[in-house]
């Protein structure tokens, strides 16, 4: 278990994260995990062994900020490849969903699907909150996927 988790509720017993590292998991509280620099201060994710700024080896795990900011974003309208893509979604009931990059202040830029009830409504500036959510992949797996979603809708 990650520092600073504690075990989920029951409804996610036997889930595993999308890929290890990116967030606390198992967490009642998960939080995204990055990189901090301990020479020149840069934030990076997902958390990286080294320094892309300054080349520093010593770089320190954090919990990033669960709120921030929408950048930017688009709409993805196309089914995404498969592989590497195996989430629950097929061709004949797909949704366009949107993509877009949420500013975590004073960290980093982080790369994220986006969840709304509506895409038409996203805009640059609002604020955007992280959360993790189980899908079933096609094989039965039971995967816990981050996203960023308005915090209006939360």
């Amino acid at each position: 278990m990650a520092t600073g988790t504690t075990a989920p509720s029951n409804a996610y017993e036997n889930t595993v994260p999308i890929a290890e590292g990116l967030f606390t998991w198992p967490s009642n509280d998960p939080r995204l995990l990055g990189s901090q620099c301990q020479e020149c201060a840069v934030v990076t994710f997902p958390a990286q062994s080294g320094c892309p700024a300054c080349g520093s080896v010593n770089v320190k795990i954090i919990e990033l900020a669960r709120e921030g900011t929408l950048w930017t974003w688009t709409i993805q309208g196309f089914y995404p490849q498969r592989p590497p893509y195996d989430g629950p979604e097929t061709p004949e009931n797909f949704k366009p969903f949107g993509v877009g990059y949420i500013e975590l202040p004073g960290q980093v830029r982080v790369q994220s699907r986006i969840k709304t009830k509506d895409v038409s409504k996203l805009r640059i500036g609002m604020n955007m909150r992280f959360l993790v959510e189980k899908y079933i992949e096609r094989d039965g797996k039971q995967v816990m996927c981050y996203f960023f979603q308005p915090s209006d809708e939360i």
